[in-house]
């Protein structure tokens, strides 16, 4: 008798729930041929970066009902998936920094903008919270999608002001066998008693190890958008080195390289560009840039550039002063080789993993013949190269990080190959290596897309390396 009570009553909030958005929509609809700014682009108001049916460049509506369906199957029955946007992050007390949408929440509804939250159920279909506006947001800063949007433009099935989402998540919560969320951007919702509920009752699980899934493995139309951006960073890379032979300050290397991205098409940099000179080379995440490189010492670039949500990410290391030194050559041969063997590995079937073991054992052998490695003591090996082989690239730059790295590598994946070797001028965990090579970061970092038959390498413009001369 309870239970049949209790499920009248989910019938009648589904009832409810779907009559007043039926209502809702029926008051805000409007023709997709009137929208002229939504925010963000769409084929009316920029045809040359959309073609009719493209939610965002490249990317067909098709293809995100798609990603919604695939999504919704390989979830279990009955489960509530929440994908909250990014959180905007201000810049002053009233000028924000520019937005980068969480890949997730673009992945799924095409839209770049700050403050929605996507919800996604086989009972709802995808419903979109869109945030409250008003005509003085709009003065300040620009017109926003709103429900109307969300309806026309993003082709949700169900679509409410944002001021209208704890009554009906709260519903939606308490009917759902299981919720699924990103953690990285849960703030907007977390505080409703029923998400609170469900998480003491342990209804509540991470999202992101499905999500990651879906977006591992590249459709034709990313790895379309994937290969521009990949080209566009290759030949500002090229722009940048030469000018490396007359420019020899970090910083102007570092706003040449973003230049040149932007001049050809990238919306931004992937990431804060790491241009190390000399020993700065050697810290893996160097991000001052504010040095000087002498003449005589090598210089590492990071780089990679964002078009349409799509990343890049490629590394060069060469000598401004254009001749290698004959310790420079020695290490990047080595590191050049193991780039080379590593690449050859790319293919379906072989892990991450496997290629990462396979370049330790190529670096290993090669520090101890250089005498910078003592035989018998691989385990100072970390000292010397404490990272990963490569990783996922797509619309984060370390992509479908919750999937295992003994996943065998498909047709479609796009990763990184980038073995490489840091030594500091002064001894700080590897007190062996020789003079000669002290204050030296080298590394050479490919893109690479695995093909049916075996691998494309995304950087074509660089793929030759720098012409190594030694004085």
């Amino acid at each position: 008798m309870a239970m049949a009570a209790r499920l009248l009553r989910s019938t009648e909030v589904a009832s409810r729930f779907l009559s007043a958005s039926h209502g809702l929509v029926q008051r805000a609809a409007y023709t997709a041929g009137g929208i002229v700014d939504v925010g963000q682009p769409t084929p009316q108001s920029h045809p040359e970066l959309l073609a009719d049916g493209e939610i965002t460049p490249g990317i067909r509506n098709e293809e995100y009902i798609s990603r919604r369906k695939k999504l919704l199957e390989v979830l279990p029955e009955k489960s509530l998936a929440i994908i909250a946007s990014a959180d905007q992050q201000m810049m002053t007390d009233v000028v924000p920094y520019p937005f980068r949408q969480n890949g997730d929440y673009l992945y799924i509804t095409g839209c770049t903008q700050p403050g929605g939250v996507a919800v996604l159920s086989e009972e709802t279909g995808l419903c979109m919270f869109m945030p409250d506006t008003n005509k003085e947001d709009v003065v300040w800063q620009g017109q926003t999608a709103g429900v109307e949007a969300a309806m026309d433009f993003f082709k949700a099935d169900k679509a409410f002001p944002l001021s209208q989402m704890q009554k009906i998540l709260t519903e939606l919560i308490e009917r759902s066998k299981g919720v699924y969320h990103n953690v990285k951007t849960a703030s907007s919702y977390k505080n409703l008693d029923a998400f609170r509920r469900a998480s003491l009752n342990n209804k509540v699980k991470d999202l992101t190890n499905y999500t990651d899934e879906l977006r591992w493995v590249k459709s034709k139309s990313e790895i379309k958008l994937m290969r521009e951006s990949a080209s566009i960073v290759s030949q500002s890379l090229l722009q940048t080195m030469l000018l490396s032979r007359t420019h020899r300050e970090e910083s102007q290397l570092a706003a040449k390289i973003e230049y040149e991205c932007k001049m050809r098409g990238a919306q931004r940099m992937a990431f804060h560009p790491v241009v190390g000179g000399g020993a700065n080379g050697s810290i893996i995440h160097y991000s001052r840039n504010d040095r000087k490189i002498k003449t005589g010492d090598l210089l590492l670039m990071d780089v990679g550039c964002e078009y349409h949500g799509y990343l890049s990410d490629l590394t060069r290391t060469w000598p401004p002063c254009g001749r290698f030194s004959p310790a420079q050559e020695e290490l990047y041969s080595l590191i050049l080789e193991t780039n080379k063997e590593c690449i050859k590995l790319c293919k379906p079937g072989t892990s991450i993993n496997e290629i990462h073991n396979h370049s330790v054992k190529l670096l290993i052998k090669g520090f101890q013949e250089l005498g910078i490695l003592e035989k018998g003591k691989s385990i100072q090996y970390n000292y010397l190269n404490p990272t990963a082989i490569g990783h996922s690239l797509g619309m984060d730059i370390h992509d479908s990080m919750t999937l295992p790295k003994d996943k065998p590598l498909e047709p479609g994946v796009v990763i990184t190959i980038e073995p490489g070797v840091y030594i500091p001028a002064a001894p700080v965990l590897n007190e062996r290596a020789p003079a000669r090579y002290r204050g030296m970061g080298i590394r050479i970092e490919d893109e690479v897309l695995v093909t049916d038959d075996g691998h494309e390498v995304r950087t074509p413009v660089l793929s030759t390396h720098y012409i190594r001369t030694t004085q």
